[in-house]
């Protein structure tokens, strides 16, 4: 029961990045195209575009390592002693 629990919470973790990933798409668009763009219910009209960039980058980090975690291969490194 715990497995399965756990995998149910990587699903929403991962639909949930998704979406944001999806939001933040958008938004990257609408300030290339020099227009104001709306997420979650607020309007900006000026946006930093690294930003928006770079939390494009984590997300789809984030997206990956989790999509690895339900194929049960989570992403680990192995240090050894004296390296």
């Amino acid at each position: 029961m715990g497995r399965y629990r756990m995998t149910t919470t990587i699903k929403e973790q991962l639909q949930i990045a998704e979406s944001r990933l999806t939001l933040y798409y958008k938004a990257e668009k609408a300030i290339l195209s020099g227009q104001s763009y709306e997420m979650e219910g607020l309007k900006l009209t000026r946006a930093n575009l690294k930003d928006v960039q770079s939390m494009i980058s984590a997300l789809e980090s984030k997206i990956s390592a989790l999509k690895a975690q339900l194929r049960g291969r989570a992403r680990f490194r192995v240090v050894r002693p004296g390296w």
